[in-house]
């Protein structure tokens, strides 16, 4: 379930060997690594390969934590690799396809299912038993999220929840008061209809929607869903939800985009991408986003800019508190031990938890989420604000990894609500050739 994307693309870079006088470990890092030298190498320099997805701000913060390991130690060094979403999902496909994927890897929550039950991650329950892996201070539901097929494949590298980013002085002007908790769906049509009724124009003079077209984001189906009590998949191998259910969402912003009260399908299909999103182009007053990925929005107009909660049925919120992103071994990792070094200390380690801060959303080390928070200011202030008070209005835990299919099923999910959009299909017809390809895929 990834954030949208943002950030250029970054090709493999290798970075010089430390020097000698990194020889001593610090008094912190111990807290963290057994020793300068427990890389688990047999004995000489020993080199990792580490890739993630993600913007510049990431890119800096993750560079910068890593030379940190490298530095206790002098044994061990990093190649690292960073892109945008699209493109690093891409590569690393190819790579599992075609012999492996590097020794460390990000991973969307989506990928799990898809990568273990193809042998390209390496179980890590020998690590956790042992405790180079320390998931003492890690939210138990949340580790869950990495674990399949009775194996932990993964661990969770932040923790984040959905919502809407929206245009407060645009609120005002319509007279929608601010989200709360328990707004529902409706409230949300009702106030996208009443932004698009201002006629108000954007920087490229065309009227402004109420809201983006969330249709074709699964992401905001499973919330729609866990609002009315069902999930996306009832077993590894059946879906949560009906045909009726599926066309009942698809109707409702098929017929707000044809009222004009969402962007149109052109704007929708396009936006990606926080960068180029509708409300990032002034198109629309609020837009469906991740937390951690709120404060890469930017307001065209120079509008003050609010997170709101993802709307309710009847007050029971579907959304829910999840990995923003896992990190898992690649089975085929040579160095299996360091790698596992590498992946605690950037989970686990306090100077590393400063050092990454909200990059990835809440660190999932408790602890160092409560030091990390207690130094926020601006925008990532108002999202850990935002978190604290859906923890307090209660979510349900996360569920497990989606099944092997999901990745298939998010793709034809997007091509068959494009259908909708673009007058090729209707709500009901696409849903019925949508839950025939998932049922192929989750029977294959």
């Amino acid at each position: 379930m990834p954030e949208p994307r943002r950030g250029r693309r970054r090709f493999l870079r290798r970075r010089a060997v430390a020097t000698a006088v990194a020889a001593g470990c610090s008094t912190v890092l111990l807290a963290a690594l057994t020793s300068c030298g427990a890389s688990g190498a047999s004995g000489g320099h020993i080199t990792l390969t580490f890739s993630w997805w993600g913007n510049d701000e990431r890119q800096a913060r993750t560079e910068k934590a890593v030379h940190l390991f490298e530095k206790a130690h002098p044994d061990i060094s990093v190649q690292m690799s960073n892109a945008d979403f699209g493109s690093y999902k891409q590569r690393l496909s190819t790579q599992a396809a075609g012999g492996g994927i590097p020794d460390l890897a990000q991973l969307d929550y989506r990928q799990i299912s898809q990568f273990s039950t193809g042998g390209a991650l390496l179980p890590l329950d020998r690590y956790v038993k042992d405790g180079t892996l320390d998931t003492a201070e890690m939210d138990t539901s949340l580790v869950r999220t990495g674990y399949l097929a009775g194996k932990q494949y993964a661990l969770p590298m932040g923790r984040g929840i959905t919502g809407y980013v929206y245009d407060a002085d645009v609120f005002d002007k319509a007279g929608v008061p601010a989200p709360q908790p328990s707004w529902t769906w409706q409230d949300w049509a009702d106030a996208s209809a009443r932004i698009a009724g201002l006629k108000l124009k954007s920087p490229d003079g065309r009227t402004v929607a109420g809201g983006n077209d969330g249709g074709s984001n699964e992401d905001v189906f499973e919330d729609w869903l866990r609002s009315h009590g069902k999930q996306l998949y009832a077993s590894p191998t059946k879906l949560g939800y009906t045909e009726k259910d599926l066309a009942d969402f698809w109707t409702f912003f098929h017929k707000l985009q044809k009222a004009g009260a969402v962007v149109s399908a052109k704007d929708s299909a396009q936006a990606d991408a926080t960068g180029i999103s509708a409300f990032s182009r002034g198109l629309d007053a609020m837009d469906y986003s991740w937390d951690a990925t709120f404060t890469g929005f930017t307001s065209p107009t120079g509008h003050a800019m609010r997170f709101a909660p993802v709307p309710t049925i009847d007050g029971k919120a579907g959304s829910y508190f999840k990995p923003t992103m896992l990190i898992g071994i690649g089975a085929h990792s040579k160095h299996p031990q360091a790698a596992a070094q590498l992946m605690n200390f950037l989970l686990n380690d306090p100077q590393a938890g400063d050092i990454l801060g909200v990059t990835r959303s809440q660190p999932p080390n408790q602890k160092i989420a409560a030091e990390v928070n207690s130094k926020l200011t601006g925008p990532e202030l108002k999202v850990w604000q935002f978190d604290e008070v859906m923890q307090k209005y209660g979510v349900q835990p996360p569920p497990s990894a989606p099944p092997k299919g999901d990745v298939a099923i998010q793709s034809a999910f997007v091509r068959e609500y494009q259908r909708v959009e673009f007058g090729l299909a209707s709500p009901a017809k696409a849903a019925h050739e949508l839950v025939v390809q998932a049922k192929q895929e989750l029977e294959s």
